[in-house]
């Protein structure tokens, strides 16, 4: 016997306007059965698990114990100005003179996540 990941939950003071953050991050649709004022809602990926986000009352206060790290279809460096444009926020810069690396950025509540190399990048350091 196995558990399936059903979603990845995220705790949030807007469960909308967060997922209409991640709904443009990861271009797929929130939950048709969303709603603005709504307390839960999805973003419906492609394949795998929701991102699911619920309002809570407390704000975060601390570093994540768990974070989402995105590849890009398009450069790194291209998709962390894309995301910037969408509302992150640029928080450390991991990125090495040679192209590898990661960028950490956050969402608009402050969650953060790292944003790789694109596998177009990884392959052509690695031909």
């Amino acid at each position: 016997m196995v558990s399936v990941l059903q979603n990845v939950a995220v705790d949030c003071a807007d469960a909308y306007g967060l997922a209409l953050f991640w709904s443009g991050v990861t271009g797929r649709p929130l939950d048709p059965d969303s709603a603005p004022g709504d307390r839960e809602t999805r973003v419906l990926l492609a394949e795998g698990p929701a991102l699911y986000f619920n309002q809570v009352p407390e704000p975060k206060r601390d570093k994540n114990r768990l974070h989402l790290c995105l590849r890009p279809d398009t450069s790194r460096d291209q998709e962390v100005e894309r995301l910037l444009a969408l509302g992150a926020t640029f928080l450390a810069d991991h990125r090495d003179p040679d192209g590898t690396g990661w960028a950490v950025l956050a969402d608009p509540e402050g969650n953060e996540f790292c944003v790789l190399r694109s596998a177009s990048e990884r392959a052509a350091a690695h031909p």
